[in-house]
Formats: C-alpha cells, structure tokens, sequence
C-alpha cells in the first residue's frame, strides 16, 4: 500500500440484530458521505426490553400478539420495523423517516401496510394497548403528542419510552406523569435509558397548550407586527430567531409572477415575508417536518389571508418529483444543520443541490446560515459563484446565480 494513501473507511454497518432477527436499516435519503447508523442503544434496549431480554426489574416480556401498538418518534423506522409483524402503527412528524421506514419495511420483505403509517398531524388511532415512545429533541412535540393520545390510552395500556441518557430528563419524565400517568426510568445500559409510565384513568392533563402565536417584532420590514403560528416541534417556536430575523432584514423582493420557495420553511416567516413585498409572486413551503408545513400554512393565512394563492409540500428538500428541471426563479433557504442529535452538512448540501437543479438559468439561491459553516465554499462548488449580500459577526446572507 502506499504510505501517502489513506485506505477508505468502511461503510457504516447496516445489520441491526434484533430479538426477532437482523434487519439491514438505512436512513433516507441513504448519504454514503454520512457515517450514521439508522438505530442506536436506545431502540436495541426497548425492543430487549418487549423481548423480555433487558437486565431490568421489568425483565419480563410484553405480549404484542392481537394487541394494539403504537410507535411515537421512531426515527428511522427501526421500532416500526422490527415489530411489522404484530401490525404496529406508526406516528412520525418526520418525512425522511416516513419514507426511511417504508424503505426498510421493503427492505425486511414486509408489506408495507403491515405497519399503518401516520403523520404527527394525522387522526391518532382510538385505542392504544402498547404505546412506544421514542423521545424526541423536541419537549413540546412530545408534550403535544402525549395530548394528543391520551384519548386513546387506557388503564391497561403498557407505555415504554426511550432514549439516550442525554435526552431524558427530569422534565420528560414530568410530561409523561403530567398527561398520562406516573413514570420512572430504568438503569443506563450502553448510555440509553426506558420510561416506564402507568396510565391513570382519573388525571385530567387539559387541552395541549400547542400551537403557540406571537407578533412579530416592529424593526423587521415588511412582516413588521405579523403573526406567527407554530405548531409543536417547530423550530424556535416561543420567538424569532436571530438566523432568522437577519435574513428577513436583507430579502430579495420577488418580482411579479415569479415562483418562489421558502425552503425548510419552518413556521413559514421567510415566504410570507416574501410575498408581503411581492405580492404578485407564487409560494411554495416546503419542509420535512409535518408540523412545520402546517405552522407555515396557517401563518400565511393569518397575514395574506384563506384564499391567498400559495402551495403548502412536506418533501426531502427539492425533490425531483415535485420541482422539475427549471421551474422556479427563486430560493430562499436557512438550512439545517442538525439531524437529530447529530451535526451534518448533508441536508445543507441536498438543498443547495436540488436548488440548483430546480432554478431557471438566472434564477437564485439566497442562503443565511452561521459564518462559520463555510456554506460559501459549497456554493462556489455548485454554482460556480457566490455572493455575500449581508455579513454579522455570527451569520451570512449569501446569493448564488444558476447560470
């Protein structure tokens, strides 16, 4: 071997051995660039834990046969998957791991409807006798999904959560006694954590506080005072962020009958901005969160109104499938750099490529994101040239041009 060469990395494993057997997972899209698996400790622990095969007090198997079961938050349709065959349904508030799940249900030669798919937005099921709860980043999603079932929760209902022992703490434990019953955790094995919660028939949690409004602050231009709707789990949900509130003081103002997308449009502010200052232009949100596309609907309502026109999509970024070659003038875009609780470029890299392919030749990519993630540098590569149209300390707002 040469002593200059660096021999390639092996690719991340794919096998997940679960009680019921291996299963080869990939997340979605499937990113060779990303060196992340499609489960971790936390799912191996819960589905030991079903099995009766987890070192805990709780050792003891759960019956799943003829029962219903439910799966919150399941990532990347790891839980869904191992449990196909006793017919679990699945709630996700995730695009990617909706079509993650479909995928590796294919993949495990189970037929799709084995496993009932939902939205976090969707009608929950009626009854639930084993609820599964994959604990997200979000403490609001959860707060609002736990409302959202409890209708369905009775007193034999077994509910197991999980996660890693980073993301539960003392106030996701007290969600889970405050809405449906009281709770305690396991030991720590391998860094993960269960929830284990008795349902109580008598607690009355209330209404789900979510979603939240509030007015937008006076110094930003034309959204100046404008309402926001944001549903749970949307980012910065409580306020305007700072990433944000630069951008919106330095858009572009979309010319007449141009079609424009806010692009990971979150609570939607970006695009409705946009088409306060240019109100002959043609919106399109786009998010891969369910709740931030219906955040982003209902605040273009609140400000333009019920029949203003506009187009509301969850989808992977741009897809192909939806933007054709050409068809858009304009992209506004704050992307991501977190995938769960891993940082990464890629979803950052997808936009920006899939904007490119989606632009008109002359249309453009305006981008604000953290100076120091070096975004210039990916847009220079792509589209051969790069802009920067306004600079912060900690953020920049950058124009790229399809030629």
């Amino acid at each position: 071997m040469n002593p200059q060469t660096t021999p390639a990395e092996p690719a991340p494993a794919t096998s997940f051995a679960t009680p019921w057997g291996a299963l080869d997972l990939t997340r979605f899209p499937a990113d060779p660039r990303e060196r992340l698996r499609a489960w971790d400790a936390a799912d191996e622990y819960l589905l030991r834990h079903l099995a009766g095969e987890a070192d805990s007090a709780d050792g003891v198997a759960t019956e799943l046969a003829g029962r219903r079961i439910a799966v919150l938050g399941d990532r990347w349709g790891a839980l869904t998957t191992a449990l196909a065959p006793y017919g679990p349904v699945q709630i996700t508030d995730s695009h990617l791991g909706r079509q993650a799940t479909r995928e590796n249900l294919a993949r495990a030669g189970a037929a799709v409807d084995e496993a009932r798919l939902l939205t976090t937005r969707d009608t929950p099921p009626e009854r639930i006798d084993v609820l599964l709860v994959r604990v997200p980043k979000s403490l609001a999603l959860l707060e609002d999904q736990l409302h959202r079932l409890a209708p369905a929760i009775h007193p034999g209902t077994v509910v197991v959560g999980t996660g890693m022992v980073t993301e539960i703490h003392t106030s996701t434990l007290q969600l889970f006694e405050k809405v449906l019953g009281p709770t305690r955790t396991s030991l720590a094995v391998r860094k993960a954590r269960l929830i284990f919660c008795t349902p109580d028939p008598a607690l009355d949690p209330g209404p789900s506080p979510w979603p939240h409004r509030y007015a937008l602050p006076p110094d930003i231009g034309a959204a100046a005072g404008r309402t926001v709707v944001n549903h749970a789990g949307t980012f910065c949900a409580e306020r305007l962020d700072i990433g944000t509130r630069f951008f919106l003081a330095h858009l572009p103002t979309p010319a007449a009958g141009a079609r424009v997308v806010d692009l990971g449009c979150g609570n939607g502010v970006v695009g409705t901005a946009a088409a306060l200052t240019g109100p002959g232009a043609e919106l399109v949100f786009v998010d891969e969160s369910h709740q931030a596309v219906a955040s982003a609907e209902e605040t273009f309502r609140a400000n333009l109104g019920p029949d203003a026109p506009a187009e509301f999509r969850t989808a992977d970024a741009l897809d192909p499938a939806v933007f054709a070659a050409g068809s858009v003038d304009l992209v506004l875009n704050n992307p991501p750099f977190h995938s769960h609780q891993a940082t990464t470029d890629a979803t950052a890299w997808r936009m920006f490529s899939g904007a490119r392919r989606a632009l008109r030749p002359g249309g453009e990519l305006w981008v604000v994101g953290n100076r120091h993630l070096g975004y210039h540098v990916k847009l220079r590569k792509l589209f051969g040239n790069c802009q920067l149209v306004a600079g912060n300390p900690k953020f920049v707002v950058l124009r790229a041009v399809k030629r």
